[in-house]
């Protein structure tokens, strides 16, 4: 499908006016008004001092913000950015503002699209993607993530960062285990708002339509990952620093499963002759591939221990669809444990998750079903690696977040023995 088919005929008239272009930033948004700002003047920073001769233009794909998102979007100034830092802009740098439809589950998608089309008709080299809820961007990391591309010619630039021990959970207890064990590549945010990428290959992965798929669930920026490994391009990961976002209210377990876990399973069919096969390789990474901060951190472990236990009670003739006898039994009986006894070892997490893939793409029920089934266990999972990382220092956390990426490497042939099953 052609990027006129979906872009509105303002859109394309702005971009006509711009004309052709280096490099373009993309920001999707949706009612982020008290932040995006800042964000704007830190990208036209990062621009000024690292791509002061570069053509440029900031790409805004907005949701339908009600609170003035796009209105300061496009009233922030370059001039005022360059005074205050002292560099002057040798080119133009643009900005412009779309609307996309943002009534499918998948907005971040839908925006994701629009920039990628807008990139290819302005014939970038390079884009970069920065996300609105960052709340520490620094203008270093727009060269951080575009350098490798247009220096190096590397096609996708992901970044690393610095967290806590106990954030980013879904990361180092699912997403970034699973994708190592099964397609081989050690790229540590495989999920990312903010990322770098060349203009063939952003061309290429929009050609592919993976939108107008009906078995499309979400989760752009994990297939886009994922393309990548498949495609066998240049990967590169860049450590940006603090990983801090704006909290909002109401944020909940099951839509980012949806957009993560959901998006991974359902490439597993397309990608079989890719990760059945794989060979592990390491990314290069410039700086540290992680760092961990020790600080106090309250989480309620019985609260997540409490969910875990009444989800695998509600939810057993459900689990009874999706996994083995043995691996319900098994959760049965961790859900009785006592709280000083409770633990969800890696081995029956790893085996849990893999069946959950199997029953995702035999579809034994309802997919999206399955994936909100899994949000219990994983929290059960949770609890466990807070209990066991509760006085562990960060090396010993990164050798446990090891432990169990091998546990999946180790376990990747039952999930292939099972695979037969639906071919």
């Amino acid at each position: 499908m052609s990027e006129e088919s979906f872009l509105t005929d303002d859109f394309l008239r702005q971009l006509m006016n711009v004309g052709e272009v280096d490099i373009v930033v993309g920001l999707p948004t949706h009612n982020n008004a008290k932040t995006v700002g800042p964000i704007i003047q830190t990208i036209q920073s990062g621009i000024l001092r690292g791509f002061p001769r570069e053509r440029t233009a900031i790409i805004n794909a907005d949701g339908g913000s009600r609170d003035g998102t796009t209105d300061l979007v496009r009233g922030g100034s370059i001039g005022d950015v360059g005074a205050k830092s002292k560099v002057n802009a040798l080119r133009t740098l643009h900005s412009i503002s779309t609307d996309y439809s943002n009534s499918s589950d998948d907005s971040n998608g839908a925006a994701f699209r629009t920039i990628l089309a807008a990139a290819d008709l302005l014939r970038a080299k390079a884009c970069v993607m920065m996300s609105p809820e960052s709340a520490n961007i620094e203008p270093e990391w727009v060269s951080k993530l575009l350098r490798p591309v247009l220096d190096d010619g590397y096609d996708l630039v992901t970044p690393t960062y610095r967290r806590h021990k106990f954030e980013g959970l879904l990361v180092t207890n699912l997403l970034y285990p699973m994708t190592r064990a099964l397609y081989g590549v050690k790229i540590r945010e495989v999920f990312s708002s903010e990322f770098g990428f060349s203009s063939g290959f952003g061309s290429k992965f929009l050609e592919q339509n993976v939108w107008d798929d009906r078995t499309y669930t979400g989760g752009a920026e994990l297939r886009f990952t994922l393309a990548a490994i498949t495609g066998k391009y240049r990967v590169y990961q860049t450590f940006l620093g603090d990983k801090m976002h704006v909290e909002r209210r109401g944020a909940e377990l099951v839509p980012a499963l949806r957009q993560t876990v959901g998006a991974l399973f359902s490439s597993l069919g397309p990608d079989f002759p890719a990760w059945s096969v794989a060979d592990f390789a390491s990314a290069p990474t410039n700086g540290s591939d992680h760092q961990v901060l020790l600080d106090p951190l309250r989480v309620n472990r019985k609260r997540l221990r409490a969910m875990f236990s009444t989800g695998i009670l509600e939810l057993e003739s459900v689990f009874q669809s999706i996994l083995s006898p043995e691996t319900v039994a098994e959760l049965r009986r961790i859900a009785d444990m006592g709280e000083n006894n409770f633990r969800l070892p890696a081995e029956l997490w790893v085996k849990t998750v893999y069946e959950f893939a199997i029953s995702y793409q035999k579809s034994a029920i309802n997919r999206d079903h399955i994936i909100q089934a899994l949000a219990p266990i994983f929290r059960g999972r949770v609890y466990t690696f807070l209990t066991e990382n509760r006085d562990s220092s960060a090396d010993e956390v990164e050798k446990n977040i090891e432990a169990l990426c091998l546990e999946f490497e180790r376990m990747k042939p039952y999930l292939l023995q099972m695979w037969k099953s639906i071919e």
